[in-house]
């Protein structure tokens, strides 16, 4: 059985949560309404739910809500990014509004076959579904999917701020209260930043900011990296050791590498330089948990930071853009995949004894 990629697997983790959104407060909604109708008359347009029906509509909940989150993180809000708030609230409402239409054109006759206990063909099933636009049944149907809706493009929003894995530690606890655990940190820092932003001017540099860290978003998801933090010019991403790879860290910097070469022509062309970057590479234990008063974040504390970014301090004067510390390359599995080479009698600041650090190149 093919197992599904890095990617694949971030967007089934991003999606699903959608699904599970809807059939939540759809479920709520249908228990609720068959709660308040009891044997009282309905309207001819309206669904008595049996257990054939509440079983379809649960399924078909899902499915519309896994295709809404996947709609939402592929194209939709990609689609309307770059216009005003406005005017992508009232575009998104017209897509969404569409597709609900065509679901209900195509949901809704199977329903009332079951409800009625007669093909789909019957006339009373149509009967019934075209009445069902005109009553009570409609405007009630169209509430619950705008709700959830908004309940599913709330969370997206959250989300996409947050992070997705970030969001989901909130709501499991996995952090409210401090832990222990070994992570590997690899401090990613733009050359020359100054520089290119006094020749750019401040907003045409943070355009370039944006087209840079999206160029590395692939990379780091395909070796399951994880964007801890976004510090002007540098990226810090992170890996818990369990079940970690160490050449997968290795490898996300020359992916991170050929993916900025790929799109040189477009930076070129579109701002007249081409951003390179250097990197450094460690591990060690850090402490996690949630910390803020006014906003919270899962922040790591731990000396392996520091060193971390000390090490990447280091490239300059190296003549290199990637160093690692001797305990990453202690732990990666497949050195036949790289060269190191030691770099002598490095002192880091704060340290008392010396610290080896190597460069490291991919073998042809």
């Amino acid at each position: 059985m093919p197992t599904l990629s890095p990617s694949a697997k971030r967007l089934l983790a991003r999606t699903l949560p959608h699904a599970f959104i809807w059939l939540i407060t759809g479920l709520v909604f249908m228990i609720s309404d068959s709660l308040a109708i009891g044997n009282s008359k309905v309207s001819e347009g309206t669904i008595v739910l049996n257990p054939q029906v509440m079983l379809f509509a649960s399924l078909l909940i899902f499915l519309v809500g896994f295709i809404v989150g996947l709609l939402e993180i592929t194209l939709v809000s990609k689609l309307f990014s770059k216009l005003v708030l406005w005017k992508s609230v009232v575009y998104k409402i017209i897509f969404y509004a569409c597709f609900f239409v065509v679901i209900m054109f195509i949901s809704y006759p199977i329903a009332a076959s079951l409800e009625l206990q007669k093909p789909i063909t019957d006339q009373a099933v149509w009967t019934k579904f075209w009445k069902f636009w005109g009553d009570t049944a409609f405007l009630g149907t169209a509430i619950q999917l705008s709700f959830s809706l908004m309940l599913s493009l709330f969370y997206s929003a959250v989300s996409e701020n947050l992070g997705h894995k970030v969001l989901k530690n909130f709501f499991t606890g996995a952090y409210h209260r401090p832990m222990q655990e070994e992570r590997v940190f690899m401090f990613v820092d733009m050359k020359a930043s100054t520089t290119i932003a006094e020749q750019l001017g401040h907003v045409d540099y943070f355009k370039l900011l944006q087209d840079y860290y999206n160029t590395f978003s692939k990379s780091i998801v395909n070796h399951k990296g994880e964007v801890y933090q976004y510090i002007g010019d540098e990226i810090v991403i992170t890996w818990k050791t369990k079940n970690l790879n160490l050449s997968n860290c290795v490898q996300c910097f020359f992916e991170m590498k050929k993916a900025l070469q790929i799109k040189k022509n477009y930076f070129n062309k579109t701002f007249g330089i081409v951003p390179d970057f250097k990197a450094g590479l460690h591990l060690g234990q850090v402490t996690t948990g949630e910390l803020g008063a006014l906003k919270k974040e899962i922040v790591y504390t731990g000396d392996v930071l520091n060193v971390t970014a000390r090490i990447q301090g280091l490239c300059n004067e190296n003549q290199t853009d990637f160093l690692l510390s001797e305990d990453v390359v202690n732990r990666i599995r497949n050195l036949k995949n790289f060269y190191f080479k030691e770099v002598s009698g490095v002192f880091l600041k704060g340290k008392q004894t010396q610290t080896k650090i190597f460069k490291v190149s991919l073998k042809p």
